[in-house]
């Protein structure tokens, strides 16, 4: 395995993120999107998490002398609501030829990370599709819990997809109230 980093995204990986995003919209069902966001579209995103405050990392290798991001992570609101602000929804794609590589592992640990030192408590992960076994492996390596499947709730590639729902605490979880309720 070749050594990589795991630093905070920047502007100038929106045009590696969104082609990562593109491949996994076009050919897979992680993403129950139908057709890919175009760069500024996935720039908006991105800035929108980083001004809430939610973390948005990259994975990279140095090739040929150049930096290249092989995957990416955030995570970001679970819900909209004030009562849900100590929970947070993670995601994670990787460029297809760096699966297996532990780019996803790794990034995944590092969300994790961040979202515990920012305060939140609890991480859900919405996984497209039951049928995604290596994203639920990874899941339930680092933690997480399936609590739930909602079968047949998408429909992408003339097929209809179920969602398996895991959690996982992050620091102190429910044992202790956090620092501010929400108002």
């Amino acid at each position: 395995m070749s050594e990589f980093t795991i630093r905070p995204a920047r502007g100038d990986d929106i045009s590696s993120i969104t082609a990562i995003y593109r491949h996994a919209v076009e050919t897979g069902t992680a993403s129950f999107e139908l057709t890919p966001p175009d760069e500024t579209e996935m720039l908006r995103r991105h800035e929108a998490l980083l001004t809430n405050g939610y973390p948005y990392l990259v994975c990279t290798r140095v090739e040929g002398g150049a930096e290249r991001v092989l995957g990416y992570a955030y995570a970001g609101p679970y819900r909209p609501r004030p009562a849900y602000r100590g929970t947070v929804e993670n995601s994670v794609y990787v460029a297809p030829d760096a699966h297996r590589l532990g780019v996803g592992k790794a990034l995944m640990g590092a969300i994790i990370e961040e979202a515990t030192s920012s305060g939140y408590r609890q991480m859900v992960a919405v996984i497209g599709d039951s049928a995604h076994v290596a994203s639920v492996g990874l899941h339930r390596s680092l933690g997480f819990e399936p609590v739930g499947t909602l079968k047949n709730v998408g429909r992408k590639f003339g097929r209809w997809l179920d969602c398996v729902l895991m959690q996982r605490a992050l620091g102190e979880g429910a044992e202790s109230a956090p620092d501010q309720e929400p108002t």
